[in-house]
């Protein structure tokens, strides 16, 4: 959980603290955090380009300091399947991936040479072989390792985005979306009223996690 005050905590079952990463005040405001490998998080901050990694208790193990590796921009970042990490390069346009010390393994071409209008990703998830770009006002972009161009899935707009497993999900202001990515299928649910003032969703496989004010609240859906 990344607070207001940028602390982050891991909560047990029963809410309660069970570990804290405190050092707020050496990057600033975090950009994202990516906990899709619970054993190995990753800390972004964007306004310093650089990346902080944690172990299962939050322990500081690495920082990558993406600025070092000539890459002065990057808008997103994203665990890979192999423990690297995925950026996407916003002066370059290109997506690369990187090591744990921030040394490049390989890039795509410039996107502004593959497309019309180059997408500029908020969200990068690495999932069953593919490499998921997603940019709310275009679509979802998606790669498979070798930096090629496998789809495009035209979801605009979703909040809360989130790719795990063969699904996509996210919200709008009134309505829970799941995208099938092998039938192509959208489910949606309409939001309950007391949902609506919900901070942030999280999905975990029929799971939603829900942000409120001073609480987590856990639903399932099918």
């Amino acid at each position: 959980l990344l607070g207001s005050t940028n602390q982050v905590k891991k909560l047990n079952a029963n809410g309660d603290s069970v570990a804290v990463y405190n050092n707020v005040k050496r990057y600033g405001q975090a950009t994202l955090i990516d906990v899709s490998n619970p054993l190995k998080i990753l800390l972004y901050y964007r306004d310093f380009a650089t990346i902080v990694m944690l172990d299962r208790f939050l322990n500081e193990v690495n920082t990558i300091n993406l600025r070092k590796q000539n890459i002065f921009q990057a808008r997103a970042v994203g665990q890979s399947y192999d423990n690297k990490v995925w950026v996407y390069d916003e002066v370059e346009n290109k997506l690369k991936k990187v090591d744990e010390e921030g040394k490049l393994l390989q890039e795509t071409p410039d996107f502004r040479q593959l497309f019309n209008s180059a997408p500029a990703p908020q969200k990068i998830f690495d999932q069953e072989r593919y490499v998921y770009l997603y940019d709310s006002s275009q679509a979802v972009f998606v790669f498979d390792y070798y930096g090629t161009l496998k789809n495009k899935i035209l979801i605009q707009g979703w909040k809360n985005f989130k790719v795990t497993g063969n699904y996509i999900y996210g919200s709008t202001e009134n309505k829970l979306l799941r995208y099938d990515i092998a039938s192509l299928k959208v489910d949606e649910w309409d939001l309950p009223e007391q949902l609506r003032t919900a901070r942030s969703f999280n999905f975990s496989g029929t799971r939603l996690y829900t942000l409120q004010k001073g609480a987590i609240d856990i639903y399932e859906f099918k």
